[in-house]
């Protein structure tokens, strides 16, 4: 129980203290670290998306051949499918653009903001919570101190995402506090997906292996959709590139060391 409780709330802290650096810092963030956070933050995602919850899912089946990767093509495939029908149904706006996305809405350009981070943490809070519940029922495929160096992982990587989403939200008027807060709320969706999850999986234990390719395809969604493209446009691409490579090693490495 310790474990499971650890697991949930190691991400959501994260967040709260990189939402937290609009407290501290006088100015906005420079656009070079800001690359390198965000490629950092999608290593993080793909090496986790690898190890944590595809090659596990693959063990899980028990199969050969084909059936040994059909849960992996079927659950990623769903997982991608169902944050491109998030990404089109829900207003949001990327801090890198002026234009939102999704259908028309009323709510402030704040929102909008908060709502695109949001659409980023369901997956991870996805992951989270169906490796935390494979760990729980299979242990022998995925143990808990593997599903707790998933949450480590995404941890680190939500500290710099905290930052990233709070600090604009203060440079486009809002105050520093209620830049936290908003910060602070986007993360929150974190562990009530985990939780909304684990509760999904302990009644349809047979789908497990397929739950865990769908959090992963949901999660790659994000890195090939937004972040990517984001440390690749104007200047600094470079530096996305070296956080990408810093944040997948770092992933690998709590993986592999302590799963």
């Amino acid at each position: 129980m310790d474990g499971l409780i650890l697991g949930l709330t190691l991400p959501f802290l994260g967040t709260i203290l990189g939402a937290a650096c609009v407290l501290l810092i006088k100015n906005s963030m420079p656009q070079l670290l800001q690359k390198g956070l965000t490629g950092f933050a999608a290593g993080v995602m793909v090496a986790a998306s690898v190890w944590s919850l595809l090659i596990p899912s693959m063990e899980m089946t028990g199969k050969s051949g084909i059936l040994r990767v059909l849960p992996d093509i079927v659950g990623f495939a769903l997982g991608m499918g169902f944050l491109l029908l998030l990404d089109i149904t829900v207003p949001h706006q990327h801090i890198d653009k002026k234009e939102s996305e999704g259908p028309k809405s009323n709510l402030s350009r704040t929102k909008k903001l908060v709502f695109a981070v949001t659409l980023h943490n369901i997956p991870e809070g996805m992951a989270v919570g169906v490796a935390l519940a494979a760990a729980l029922e299979h242990s022998s495929y995925l143990s808990m101190a593997g599903a707790l160096a998933l949450s480590l992982g995404i941890a680190i990587q939500n500290f710099p995402e905290g930052a990233i989403v709070s600090m604009p939200l203060k440079a486009i008027g809002n105050s520093r506090g209620k830049a936290f807060g908003w910060g602070v709320f986007s993360g929150l969706v974190e562990p009530i997906a985990a939780i909304v999850t684990i509760l999904l999986t302990s009644v349809v234990i047979p789908i497990l292996s397929y739950l865990l390719a769908f959090a992963a395809g949901a999660m790659m969604y994000v890195v090939v959709e937004e972040l990517i493209p984001e440390t690749q446009e104007g200047t600094h691409s470079n530096w996305g590139t070296v956080g990408f490579a810093i944040g997948f090693i770092l992933m690998m490495v709590l993986d592999v060391v302590l799963g």
